[in-house]
């Protein structure tokens, strides 16, 4: 489904952030995305959610060669990435409801379907007394709830996620991480990025590991 070869990455005329990035991902897969700050995780997320191009090497994902794509088949192909953002990236002048609402709009969803969609997902992220409220009336919390259910609402083929139970409750947390992996269980590749080791060792997935934007180790599991 996702495979990097020799991927490098650099900002402008710049160093190279990431350097010899080589690994591949099945449909599926569920895997944490660790390192320290300023290993490159969040450059590592932006050429998994195609938001910068690689300065070298070959991705592929979904078949498709990122490389070979033009704006139509690059913006078609992003709609297919489910991702959760550490800075949430809400609009402001939306609502929650209107903002987990977007992409099932955007893929041209009916809209009773879409309501029905986006009310039972605010229910279950435990928000369903704030469907109307607009992101600067929300809690940091609150904020990142819409923007995970944002992210699941279509059920991508991928989904990404920053830190995703960072500012929530260890009781949120659970609920948040079982819904990923509920996700992945019907063939949502998962990447979740992420500080909280006590959280991958509890749940023992495989790791992608940076260090210095060098990928250490693609297999093995902090739990182990």
């Amino acid at each position: 489904m996702i495979s990097f070869e020799n991927v490098g990455m650099r900002y402008g005329m710049g160093g190279e952030i990431l350097r010899d990035i080589s690994f591949s991902l099945d449909r599926g897969e569920f895997r944490f995305l660790v390192g320290p700050s300023g290993a490159g995780k969040t450059s590592l997320l932006r050429l998994l959610y195609l938001a910068h191009r690689p300065s070298r090497g070959l991705i592929n994902f979904l078949g498709e060669d990122i490389s070979l794509l033009n704006r139509k088949q690059h913006a078609k192909l992003r709609r297919r990435i489910g991702v959760v953002f550490q800075d949430f990236r809400l609009l402001d002048h939306l609502s929650a409801f209107e903002n987990v609402a977007l992409p099932l709009m955007i893929g041209g969803a009916k809209r009773k379907q879409v309501a029905s969609h986006v009310e039972e997902l605010l229910s279950w992220v435990g928000l369903s007394d704030r469907i109307h409220a607009r992101p600067p009336t929300l809690s940091g919390g609150e904020k990142q709830r819409v923007a995970i259910a944002r992210a699941v609402i279509n059920k991508p083929d991928l989904l990404l996620a920053d830190e995703p139970t960072g500012n929530v409750d260890p009781r949120m947390a659970e609920r948040i991480m079982g819904l990923f992996e509920e996700l992945n269980k019907i063939g949502t590749t998962t990447i979740i990025a992420t500080h909280d080791h006590d959280l991958v060792k509890q749940m023992r997935h495989p790791i992608l590991a940076l260090e210095r934007g060098a990928l250490r180790d693609d297999r093995r599991s902090l739990g182990a």
